[in-house]
């Protein structure tokens, strides 16, 4: 069924097969939606996303456009090359973040200097708001923007550390855009995912031990899975969700509803 036909819209953080945001972009990509993709400046980063777009199996020439959602400038040439090649946008996947590996230890979070906590916030949920300011005006019909979040922006999870506020701040600015934008129709929302193998998770000291723990405390008795998430974003892309905006969904087979 095809929940998306016709729907085109920018999903930001493919670096690989194993990102949320590959899963995102196969199941909207699978139910008749038109993606394109942004990459990090750089040849190497260029090469690497281009590689895992293919792997979608889209039937045409993929649109991929470099962008370091630090930079103003970055931001606006991305958004004014959309307009220019695609003119209206339906939705905007942010599935980016970023922290000093350096500070994402159990017992380290005292440690963390102002320019690593400036970093995380900036790449992780500024990034956010500054994507939802250029992408109101292309949202010619309404729209949806969606956002990837963790659990540990809620409880604390030994080693998330400054990640956990940066995602933590996310959510509250999803909140607000969703005050602020409902007006032209635009929802926000977050999928809180469950722990999964992707290339920023292992930068965590001991997320292989986080991956074990979640699965044996969710009701599902496993870790969340990819196309979980995947078939999440399909939903709040469309209209079976036209009611919904300023939420967090979890979706991490249970685990955030038990407690220890």
């Amino acid at each position: 069924m095809d929940l998306l036909a016709g729907r085109q819209g920018l999903v930001f953080g493919v670096a690989n097969e194993r990102s949320y945001a590959w899963h995102i972009a196969k199941a909207l990509e699978g139910h008749g939606a038109r993606c394109g993709f942004q990459h990090l400046p750089g040849e190497k980063n260029r090469a690497r996303t281009r590689l895992a777009v293919e792997s979608l199996e889209v039937a045409r020439d993929p649109w991929i456009f470099p962008c370091d959602a630090t930079r103003e400038e970055d931001l606006d040439a991305i958004f004014t090359a959309w307009e220019r090649d695609w003119g209206r946008l339906d939705f905007v996947v942010h599935s980016i973040a970023f922290a000093d590996k350096r500070y994402l230890v159990p017992g380290k979070f005292v440690e963390t200097p102002r320019e690593a906590w400036d970093l995380a916030l900036g790449v992780s949920a500024y990034s956010l708001l500054a994507i939802a300011r250029r992408a109101r005006d292309l949202m010619t019909d309404g729209g949806s923007i969606l956002a990837m979040t963790y659990y540990g922006s809620e409880k604390v999870v030994p080693g998330y550390n400054v990640m956990g506020v940066a995602k933590a701040a996310l959510e509250c600015a999803t909140r607000y855009l969703a005050a602020e934008l409902g007006e032209r129709a635009i929802r926000v929302n977050a999928i809180s995912g469950g722990p999964l193998r992707t290339l920023s998770a292992m930068g965590i000291r001991n997320f292989r031990s986080i991956l074990g723990h979640t699965a044996k405390r969710s009701p599902l008795g496993r870790n969340v899975e990819g196309r979980d998430v995947g078939g999440t974003a399909v939903f709040l892309v469309s209209d079976l969700s036209a009611g919904i905006t300023g939420e967090v969904f979890h979706v991490d087979c249970g685990a955030s509803i038990m407690a220890g």
